[in-house]
């Protein structure tokens, strides 16, 4: 039968947070009937925005249908429907092999055809179809040496979690649960199917994907679930650091980012990670600065602050002070990090590439991370100086990295309003604007190519932001009068 879930505020705070629950709440702004309430089946899923991606996964198992098969919609689309949630993407689940599949679709693509997964594309979208399966031993942490094609019941028990391992069939509009998943919506717990230490030495990224779901949802996870994943965080490191690195991606740009960096702290993970984010902890810092905490506690305000970042201004935000605690000092009346933004942009480097990340995304965090004090200065620039520096490539996220700082710590958004309004003050083409000479202009002065060219131009860009210069006219005769040409 279809459920409407309950819920109640303060799940989710500590892993054994299981007893104590309140009513009429909700979870992460999920709008939850404290009363279990049984519906028709017609209302187990029931939804009225239906997306183009669930329109062709619908017609995928219509299609199978007809041709005698069982399919269901498998996974994290059913628990996102049963919270009002709309599923990123819709999974199918079918007895029918995966030849079959590839022959009664036009548009197929055997991502893992061995385990029973193809793609059925639509118009280059892509819905996963697998065979229902159970799994023989796993050798390498990610994949099984055998599976055996077998029916729903047994396919639920291979899968994660209780919440991800439900079905349902949008046919008759019937959700079909083996696990025990409703419960544990209704109770907010992320719990592992059958034994966890089972399930984690399957594939060690269910730790990190159990710790993003409890920050994502706001639910607790289950006190086995907690301890096996405690007990074996510091083997995480046996999967490709790939992996990892994308699900960190996804936990500090997902909403919950600072409750799942308690938990990576409190299950170990963060240690077997991270370990320079958990060296954070207790490193104390100035209160007539930071009257929040130490430093951890900083990054983690941070960290709640954050909405819908990229990755680049997530991933400064996590790092923005990764060295305080190798470069601080106590001093008679405060303690000082000095050469902690240098110091943290080479670090952030070494963390990115740690976690397989672009090179185009680590340079931009070693930006943000070296220049996060920067806009302090701001005020008493130079004009020039001023304009190069507002107009510097990742300077809109620099400048959002300053503002959640601030707000993190003495809040003091001085510096940052004064940046906004000399954006908003400025043309761009008073930021940036086009230069007056070039290399050639100065060869036809008579100075030959080297190292004064560019000292030269530099000079002469400082004079136009200025204000002193307009024309190429009056840039060549200030370049005769400064330099004696």
């Amino acid at each position: 039968m279809g459920i409407l879930l309950p819920s109640w505020k303060g799940i989710g705070r500590s892993p054994w947070a299981l007893k104590g629950l309140r009513s009429e709440v909700s979870v992460r702004g999920i709008s939850l009937d404290p009363l279990l309430r049984i519906e028709p089946p017609r209302r187990a899923c029931h939804h009225t925005h239906v997306t183009a991606n669930e329109l062709h996964a619908r017609h995928i198992v219509q299609t199978l249908r007809d041709h005698g098969f069982v399919a269901y919609f498998a996974g994290g689309c059913v628990r996102d429907r049963l919270l009002s949630l709309e599923p990123k993407d819709f999974d199918v689940a079918t007895n029918a092999r995966a030849e079959v599949v590839q022959r009664l679709f036009p548009s197929t693509v055997p991502v893992g055809i061995q385990f029973g997964v193809v793609l059925v594309m639509d118009d280059g979208t892509p819905c996963e179809v697998a065979t229902f399966r159970s799994d023989g031993l796993y050798i390498d942490g990610r994949h099984p040496t055998s599976v055996h094609f077998g029916n729903a019941q047994e396919d639920a028990q291979r899968r994660d979690f209780t919440i991800n391992g439900m079905f349902y069939d949008p046919l008759t509009d019937d959700v079909i649960d083996h696990v025990g998943g409703r419960d544990d919506l209704r109770a907010g717990v992320i719990r592992a199917i059958g034994d966890p230490y089972a399930r984690f030495a399957e594939d060690r990224l269910r730790m990190l994907r159990a710790v993003r779901l409890a920050a994502r949802l706001d639910f607790a996870i289950a006190p086995d679930t907690f301890a096996a994943i405690r007990d074996l965080a510091s083997t995480i490191g046996d999967i490709a650091w790939e992996r990892i690195g994308d699900e960190i991606v996804k936990i500090v740009t997902g909403r919950g980012a600072k409750r799942a960096f308690e938990l990576l702290s409190e299950s170990h993970l963060l240690t077997a990670v991270l370990p320079e984010i958990e060296t954070m902890r207790g490193v104390a810092q100035s209160p007539d600065f930071h009257p929040e905490g130490d430093v951890f506690v900083h990054t983690l305000l941070l960290l709640a602050n954050l909405v819908q970042p990229t990755e680049t201004l997530a991933l400064g935000a996590l790092l923005h002070d990764v060295a305080k605690p190798l470069c601080q000092v106590h001093n008679a009346h405060r303690i000082t990090f000095y050469g902690h933004c240098e110091k943290g942009a080479d670090m952030a480097v070494e963390i990115c590439q740690r976690l397989k990340r672009s090179r185009e995304t680590w340079e931009r965090v070693a930006y943000l991370v070296k220049n996060h004090l920067r806009l302090v200065s701001a005020p008493e620039m130079r004009t020039a100086t001023l304009k190069r520096f507002l107009r510097e490539e990742g300077f809109a996220e620099l400048l959002e990295l300053a503002r959640l700082d601030a707000l993190a710590s003495s809040g003091d958004l001085r510096p940052y309003h004064f940046c906004r309004e000399q954006l908003a003050a400025l043309a761009p083409e008073q930021i940036a604007p086009p230069r007056l000479l070039s290399g050639h202009d100065l060869m036809a002065l008579g100075i030959p190519p080297g190292p004064r060219f560019k000292e030269m131009l530099s000079a002469v860009e400082d004079a136009q932001l200025e204000g002193q210069l307009h024309s190429r006219e009056e840039a060549l005769a200030w370049v005769k009068g400064q330099f004696g040409v």
